[in-house]
């Protein structure tokens, strides 16, 4: 029998919002993406057709935004084939559920992303104490329990496959959640890095207002593994990207996000990884 599916328990309204909110930008012909209050969800596929699928699920509260978007972009009647997730976080599944109800369709994340969408493990903490700006200070109000879709949401391919995307790719990309993947396209370099890194200061509240443009590390408030996360940005740069849609901030392109990514790559340690935090391990020599 199916389980009931729901938000996480401790699901609320967070109250702000970036300059960008509530606007869309077009990235490729087929590549869209929608900024909620201060997180993008992305939509890939013709706009010219029904055909598309959804990459995350924004803040809680956000279904009505993201199928208002659907509407004028494929059309009033349009469902995407899927739902892929690059990891579960509150602010990446806060519509998930109530759209999976409307719509019908199958979810897709990494496996080890599962027990934080089935209803079985809460995410870590986040960290107040973590160098960084007010962002990291009121973290404690994030939701951190996890979502409940039962038997709606499945391991992507192994073969590293999209489920409805022909051309992209999921890359494993851990670090700022242990299943967090990121998608490439390799005919145009199309990258979409989920919280892999950011295009902006995400820990300041005054850069996020404002979305001061910047290739910069994950959210420090919830990265729990830090030689992952570089791990992940190096292998991010390695592809050499020509656009990436990040979870947070504005798509970068061309000869900045080249030179952003590969500074970022070089000295993670010096600009990404916190000088302090309950997640960040003194005595290990980052590298």
């Amino acid at each position: 029998m199916d389980q009931e599916m729901h938000q996480g328990k401790d699901t609320k309204f967070i109250p702000m919002a970036a300059i960008t909110s509530g606007d869309g930008r077009e990235v490729a012909p087929d590549v869209y993406y929608y900024t909620d209050q201060m997180v993008n969800i992305i939509f890939i596929g013709d706009p010219n057709s029904d055909r598309f699928v959804l990459v995350d699920a924004g803040l809680p509260g956000a279904a009505p935004e993201i199928r208002n978007v659907v509407t004028h972009r494929f059309g009033r009647d349009a469902v995407p084939e899927a739902i892929i997730l690059t990891h579960g976080h509150f602010d990446h599944v806060g519509g998930i559920v109530e759209l999976v109800e409307q719509w019908k369709v199958p979810v897709y994340a990494h496996e080890l992303e599962l027990p934080y969408l089935t209803g079985k493990k809460s995410y870590p903490k986040p960290d107040p104490t973590v160098e960084g700006g007010m962002l990291a200070t009121i973290s404690p109000m994030y939701p951190i329990e996890p979502t409940q879709l039962g038997d709606n949401v499945h391991a992507l391919p192994p073969d590293h496959s999209v489920p409805g995307l022909t051309g992209w790719k999921w890359i494993h990309t851990p670090g700022h959640a242990p299943g967090h993947v990121s998608l490439f396209r390799e005919s145009d370099r199309m990258l979409i890095a989920g919280d892999a890194f950011t295009t902006v200061r995400q820990d300041s509240l005054q850069k996020v207002l404002i979305q001061k443009e910047e290739v910069h590390g994950p959210p420090r408030y919830l990265t729990t593994d830090w030689q992952a996360s570089w791990d992940s940005v190096r292998k991010l740069q390695e592809l050499q990207p020509e656009t990436a849609v990040t979870g947070h901030g504005v798509a970068m392109t061309g000869e900045k996000l080249e030179n952003g990514l590969k500074e970022l790559a070089a000295e993670f340690d010096k600009l990404a990884i916190p000088d302090y935090g309950k997640y960040v391990d003194d005595k290990q020599k980052y590298e």
